[in-house]
């Protein structure tokens, strides 16, 4: 099998080929740490969590760097607000960013720059620049991009020169030479953090961080470069025209975009009063739950953030764990070794992942599977062992189905603690064993209406919270 991605550059999917077929470079763009992290943010993370997790599974080493931008005119505006320092702002932000992302299951990056750690860097790119007369510096100390002299701006976007600079917003900028030109370098201001550069004391724009801290970490052609589609235009457009004039090179093979966060098919925006961070979210919901439900729309389309949805989430990552209640895995440490009647599922797995990380059809493919599952149960235990082993395996993949299911299945949802709930089944076990089915019923409504589901089983009464 074939992994195929599409391609944002050349708008058509293609046979994944990287530079060197044992080591995939991949940098994604990552946060601008003045705030919590929000729900935009999750899917981005999660994305490419997910394509770093199924290229090694699929066995590419993959070097992964993602970046941190921590100088930013939000950052110095949000610090001066709270009358603290910027290193005190984003070094609590980064703290908060991490635990988010390591409750949602994505993976720690290989490198993980920081833009105030790379500021050298990006002084002599952008000095690299001025060289070869790709950018200019003005009198008031800023150094600014001339889009002009690039030939092949505007081919990520699809846009001629003519047609973005005619929609190019005009600002109080009287040295800059041209509206589309970008600042690569801006000079120091009262009160604001500051380096020292040949051309006059500043700090870096926003566009030249992602060319200098990817470049220094991975070289000078990335086989992936990834990020929401929101950076598209102008920040990726910038960086590919900043990064090959610099470095006379191809700067990325393939370019990777997800698709928006739209809440109950709206945009998500703080003016409209449906923005959510990803704490909020998890007070209500089960972090793989989230994560489960940031992968069951394909990354490049729109995602919808509605309550249905989540609860839909919730009922089908219970479906999963549910399969894999009371079996014991076998242990396959890749797909070769999975016993052969169970081939069908891995490969209509792994057909839905090379057609450019389709995760909705892979999830089906698991969920035929957790079928699979609950019909060998009672019929076939080794077989139900061997397809919950090739269950856990594939979805472990996407970042899933690594807990103990009962542990899941009985996870505190802030209704009944458990120890409640095992209470209240003794006293109904207590009851029908007297007879006393009324009082047995009123226990199990009172656990209904509370979402906790009972089972009685030979060996006694089993329960599991519901989605309600």
């Amino acid at each position: 099998m074939t992994l195929h991605v599409y391609n944002s550059l050349t708008r058509q999917k293609e046979r994944f080929e990287p530079a060197d077929p044992a080591h995939v470079r991949m940098y994604v763009c990552g946060m601008t740490v003045y705030d919590d992290c929000h729900m935009g943010h999750a899917r981005v993370m999660v994305v490419f969590d997910v394509i770093v997790r199924y290229l090694r599974a699929r066995g590419y080493g993959v070097e992964y760097v993602r970046n941190i931008t921590d100088i930013d005119d939000k950052i110095i505006a949000r610090a001066a607000e709270n009358n603290e320092s910027v290193e005190a702002l984003t070094e609590r932000v980064i703290a908060r960013m991490h635990e988010d992302l390591d409750a949602l299951g994505v993976v720690r990056p290989d490198a993980e720059p920081r833009a105030t750690q790379s500021v050298e860097q990006m002084i002599e790119m952008i000095q690299g620049l001025i060289d070869r007369g790709y950018a200019y510096a003005t009198d008031s100390g800023d150094v600014y991009y001339a889009v002009q002299k690039f030939a092949n701006y505007g081919r990520l976007s699809g846009e001629s020169i003519e047609d973005l600079r005619a929609g190019a917003r005009v600002e109080a900028e009287p040295d800059k030479r041209d509206p589309l030109d970008f600042a690569l370098w801006k000079a120091a201001k009262p009160g604001e953090p500051a380096w020292d550069a040949p051309w006059g004391k500043g700090r870096p724009g926003w566009h030249i961080e992602c060319s200098a801290m990817s470049t220094n970490h991975l070289g000078c052609t990335l086989d992936i470069h990834g990020g929401g589609a929101d950076l598209r235009f102008p920040h990726h457009e910038n960086e590919i025209a900043q990064s090959e004039a610099a470095l006379d090179c191809t700067f990325a093979k393939y370019w990777i975009h997800n698709g928006f966060v739209r809440v109950d098919d709206e945009k998500m925006a703080k003016s409209l009063g449906n923005f959510f961070t990803i704490r909020e979210v998890m007070e209500q919901y089960d972090p793989e739950i989230l994560r489960f439900f940031l992968m069951s729309s394909h990354y490049r389309s729109p995602l919808n953030y509605t309550e249905d949805n989540l609860r839909g989430a919730t009922e089908g990552l219970e479906r999963l764990y549910t399969a894999l209640e009371d079996v014991e895995p076998v242990v396959y440490e890749d797909p070769d070794h999975v016993d052969e009647d169970l081939l069908p599922w891995v490969v209509r797995f792994r057909t839905a992942m090379d057609d450019d990380f389709n995760t909705p059809e892979a999830l089906a493919a698991l969920f035929e599977l957790a079928r699979e599952v609950n019909k060998r149960k009672e019929e076939d235990p080794d077989g139900a062992r061997a397809a919950a082993g090739a269950l856990k395996l594939l979805a472990g993949w996407l970042g899933l189905l690594q807990r103990d299911p009962k542990a899941f299945l009985q996870r505190d949802t802030g209704g009944f603690p458990a120890e409640e709930i095992e209470k209240l089944i003794e006293q109904r076990t207590e009851a029908r064993k007297s007879k006393d089915f009324a009082t047995a019923d009123a226990i199990r409504d009172r656990l209904a209406a509370n979402g906790i589901e009972l089972e009685d089983r030979p060996d006694g009464t089993v329960w599991r919270r519901g989605s309600s």
